[in-house]
């Protein structure tokens, strides 16, 4: 008997039995070996305080709304419209900041915001409700709303760029002064430290209490020591890029906080709420959803509305960052968010996701996009190594979906 449950106990991987796992320590090393090679063909350049600062702030867009597009996916859904719903609504934006209100005070900015944040959440439940009550399939409206927002951005002001933006409202775009310093940089930093330490160790406590599977000390100790350690040199890079008018530590970048305060929420939602076990039931079996009492309706409504509003989230930040709202603005990005959130373990055939690993996803996403602008490839060839790594994600999800069947 002894010998059989050795045996029994040796087949489980190793990544299960440390309860880690396997696909994000994947995504990890994955970026890791990105970042290495862009390093060395980029002749040093990759691996700056300077380009990472610059790359942290290009992930925000798409780092904003792939949590929004994990949900989508998981309730075996799709939305194909972000990216121009991200360019509706950040020049809406515009107009409102530059023509209803042309002077530069804080709470100009924060009603421009919320204007264009009411925007997007309103689009998006026009779309799930169309999708939700009307039973259309969510391929179908969303891709008509690609072109109705592409082509209303265009009309708002009739194809004209519209600049320039406030100060205030240019925060959110992590410009000059669209960051916190290196002493609150720190602050932020230590802050982070202590609720990773303190939810770590309650965490472990409250699973040895009820008897839940747990790491073993050694191996919990090592998983918050390296996420300790990230943070460290998160913020050591953030503060190794300098101003370049005082020479001061530009620090955390606005964009970059957002995300961050973005992702940790949709975490907590997807593990602490009703709406995140809802969502993942549905999508695990939306009959058996139904016949649970779950008001499926109303639950498409709110995740469609919730992808809207974050949509336009990332509209504030490509447009504050771009000081100007242009027709342009948000093309294919709905690309780069679905190859994120797919790559970071989301199922297309629906009931799994994760928001940690659609974060992974977005930065391996950013990563590559930079890379090859410091290479200087041509905007053709990005496409297609984006288009590449999206056929790629889609068929290491077909592969697995088969294994698990058999």
């Amino acid at each position: 008997m002894q010998r059989v449950g050795t045996t029994a106990v040796s087949r489980v991987p190793v990544m299960t039995r440390l309860g880690l796992d396997s696909r994000l320590i994947f995504m990890v090393l994955a970026i890791a070996a990105i970042w290495i090679v862009f390093h060395l063909l980029t002749n040093g350049i990759f691996l700056t305080s300077r380009n990472l600062w610059n790359l942290s702030v290009q992930t925000a867009s798409v780092g904003v709304m792939v949590s929004g597009m994990v949900l989508i996916i998981v309730m075996r859904n799709i939305d194909l419209s972000i990216g121009s719903i991200l360019g509706f609504t950040g020049m809406a934006m515009a107009v409102i900041n530059s023509r209803i209100f042309p002077d530069d005070t804080w709470w100009g900015a924060a009603l421009t915001l919320l204007l264009g944040l009411a925007l997007g959440a309103l689009v998006g439940v026009i779309q799930g409700t169309w999708i939700a009550r009307l039973g259309v399939p969510s391929f179908i409206v969303t891709l008509g709303g690609l072109l109705i927002f592409r082509g209303g951005a265009w009309l708002l002001t009739s194809g004209q760029t519209v600049a320039p933006l406030s100060d205030s409202f240019q925060i959110l775009g992590g410009g000059l002064n669209g960051s916190i310093g290196g002493p609150w940089s720190w602050t932020v930093g230590l802050v982070l430290m202590a609720v990773i330490l303190v939810s770590d160790l309650r965490t472990f406590q409250q699973r040895a209490k009820r008897g839940l599977p747990n790491r073993s000390v050694l191996v919990q100790a090592g998983f918050t020591g390296a996420m300790l350690l990230l943070v460290l040199g998160f913020v050591l890079v953030m503060n190794g890029y300098a101003d370049p008018r005082s020479g001061l530590p530009r620090g955390i970048p606005v964009p970059v906080l957002v995300m961050l305060a973005v992702t940790a929420i949709m975490m907590w939602v997807v593990r602490a709420t009703r709406f995140g076990r809802y969502v993942f039931a549905y999508g695990g079996n939306p009959e058996a959803a139904r016949l649970a009492g779950i008001n499926t309706t109303r639950l498409t409504i709110m995740v469609f509305g919730l992808m809207g509003l974050l949509a336009a989230l990332a509209g504030a930040i490509q447009t504050a960052r771009l000081n100007a709202g242009t027709n342009s603005t948000g093309t294919l990005a709905e690309l780069s968010v679905i190859a994120a959130a797919v790559i970071g373990g989301a199922s297309l055939s629906g009931g799994s996701g994760s928001i940690p690993g659609a974060f992974l996803g977005a930065v391996l996403m950013a990563s590559l996009i930079n890379g090859m602008l410091l290479l200087d490839l041509p905007s053709a060839w990005q496409n297609v190594v984006q288009g590449l790594v999206l056929m790629l994600a889609v068929t290491l999800d077909v592969v697995v979906q088969k294994r698990r069947v058999k």
